[in-house]
């Protein structure tokens, strides 16, 4: 199976951000520069040169030895400190104004078609690294991808909403090649809430070109175990991905949605079996390509549909012998990947289903392949790779028909009223699942307060202490230790019913909203939204420098 390495994936997004650097621009930042400097220095955060020169030297670094890192390109780098330094200068106006929020930015089969989503398929193997450049954003707190053959999604939790949802599509505009105004036409965007709902739905196959697709739980669940350790894969995403798991489950046992639930591995069977001479494959040739997990459930699938016989090109035979012994009463005939052009001209029906991220099947391969059976007329090539496995202009052959996972949705009308019936049941199961995300996800926003009231109060009791002990010269050890008992005591008695009040208990009959305002008044009161704030930015900053 052709696979492209990662190495391959990161070139290519290193030559498409090559192309764009020079369109960035440092001048709209360069105000804040001052205030940063300040503001870094009276945090005891470290000097601006040492930021700046380790900046330029990992950015040099990524600069192919055998050439000169560019001026424009120094510039455009240059620009993304600066607008980080802008970040901390204007942060404490910024984010006490406009608070941070879980949005979702992305892209599937019925906002775009595949010719715009596979420009921005991630492989499985390249995740941690757009995490980590996601967060690397100035408004990107925490993030996750979800890529599949029908959707590309960015989970993020965004500092500024307005401005961390530009920034990802910024992002997404670099490494697909893809203008700024033409993602902004196919994308989605939902915040908070929406966006809740709308993984939660995804995960439940509520969302999926086939309704109740099982597939997609597990390449949810492959989100989240990717993401583990992950730096940029903080608490509110992980929660937000194990609820939607536990949501996916639910649906599944308490509803009958997934009763008779077709994948798209499945849907392209079904598909082929139709345009097969009398809709039979009892003796059509068919050829498989990849035998990974796609694959495997085509072959699966083919097999319960009465094909005896079929050959699979895959780059290792491991696979394939697996499969061999676990489908007794088919032929699967393994071939290395170097003869799949001469197994295509002995195939009426080809599958594709690899992770490749260049086409395996261009027009003048196809136009060289033998003539097809002449009761088929047609080649029939049944691409369900995102990207494309099949060269899109190979069906301007005569000889030649190629479908993609975009002309699926004809084989599912059929059960679609049935399945919007089940998918109502899967809403209630939906709501109950969100109103508990909420609650958790609330209760994480008075964290940061409880630990700086906390934090500040001690800081006095020890200072007060310390002036006490002063003040009374020589003491013994046991009448230190009684001071600081007291002193411990007091500050325990004092926080007893500010803490009361800052936490979110299952048991409490008091609303969310009541312990926020709480929480805000608390923050008022003893100045503890600066020193939160700075927290944020301190992460991102140390962040940048690693």
């Amino acid at each position: 199976m052709a696979v492209s390495t990662a190495s391959d994936f990161s070139g290519l997004l290193a030559r498409r951000r090559q192309l764009s650097a020079s369109s960035s621009s440092s001048s709209s930042y360069c105000n804040g520069s001052e205030m940063f400097l300040k503001l870094l220095k009276d945090q005891s955060m470290g000097s601006s040169k040492s930021v700046h020169n380790r900046t330029v030297s990992l950015r040099c670094e990524a600069v192919s030895k055998d050439s000169v890192c560019p001026i424009d390109m120094f510039d455009s780098k240059k620009s993304n400190l600066i607008a980080l330094e802008q970040l901390k200068a204007s942060a404490f106006d910024r984010y006490t104004k406009e608070k941070s929020c879980i949005a979702v930015i992305g892209l599937n089969i019925h906002t775009a078609p595949v010719a715009v989503r596979e420009k921005l398929a991630i492989p499985e193997q390249q995740c941690a690294q757009a995490i980590s450049e996601l967060c690397d954003l100035n408004h990107i707190e925490e993030a996750a991808v979800l890529s599949t053959c029908n959707r590309i999604e960015i989970y993020v939790v965004a500092l500024s909403q307005h401005r961390g949802v530009r920034e990802v599509t910024e992002w997404m505009s670099k490494i697909s090649g893809i203008p700024f105004s033409e993602l902004c036409q196919h994308r989605f965007l939902f915040y908070n809430k929406d966006a809740t709902r709308h993984l939660f739905e995804v995960a439940s196959g509520l969302d999926s070109a086939v309704l109740g697709e099982g597939q997609i739980l597990a390449q949810v669940k492959q989100v989240k175990k990717l993401g583990q350790g992950q730096a940029g894969f903080g608490r509110k995403i992980s929660g937000l991905f194990e609820h939607a798991i536990i949501t996916g489950k639910r649906v599944r046992t308490e509803t009958n949605i997934a009763s008779g639930s077709v994948s798209v591995s499945s849907v392209a069977v079904e598909l082929g079996q139709v345009k097969l001479p009398e809709c039979s494959y009892d003796g059509a040739r068919i050829l498989v390509i990849g035998a990974g997990k796609m694959g495997k459930l085509v072959i699966k699938h083919l097999a319960a549909k009465g094909c005896t016989k079929m050959v699979v090109v895959n780059r290792t035979e491991e696979r394939v012998s697996a499969l061999r012994k676990e489908l007794k009463n088919v032929e699967v005939i393994y071939k290395p990947l170097s003869e799949m052009m001469a197994c295509a001209s002995e195939a009426d029906m080809v599958f594709t289903c690899t992770a490749s991220e260049a086409p395996l099947f261009l027009k003048d391969h196809v136009e060289r392949l033998l003539p097809v059976n002449p009761k088929l007329g047609q080649r029939v090539f049944i691409d369900i790779s995102v990207p494309r496995n099949v060269e899109p202009c190979v069906s301007d052959l005569q000889t030649a028909e190629v479908y993609n996972v975009d002309d699926l949705k004809e084989v599912v009308e059929a059960n679609k009223e049935d399945r919007q019936r089940k998918a109502m049941e899967a809403q209630s199961v939906i709501s109950d699942e969100l109103s508990k995300f909420e609650a958790w996800k609330d209760s994480l926003e008075t964290v940061p307060t409880i630990k700086k009231l906390r934090s500040y109060m001690e800081r006095i009791r020890a200072s007060e202490v310390e002036k006490c002990l002063s003040k009374m010269g020589d003491v013994t050890d046991k009448q230190k230790k009684a001071i600081h008992d007291l002193s411990m005591g007091m500050l325990k008695k004092f926080l007893q019913g500010p803490m009361q009040h800052l936490r979110i208990d299952a048991n409490d009959c008091r609303k969310p909203e009541e312990v926020i305002e709480n929480m805000h008044a608390v923050n008022r009161m003893f100045d503890l939204e600066k020193e939160i704030l700075l927290d944020t930015v301190r992460t991102k900053v140390e962040r940048s420098q690693k």
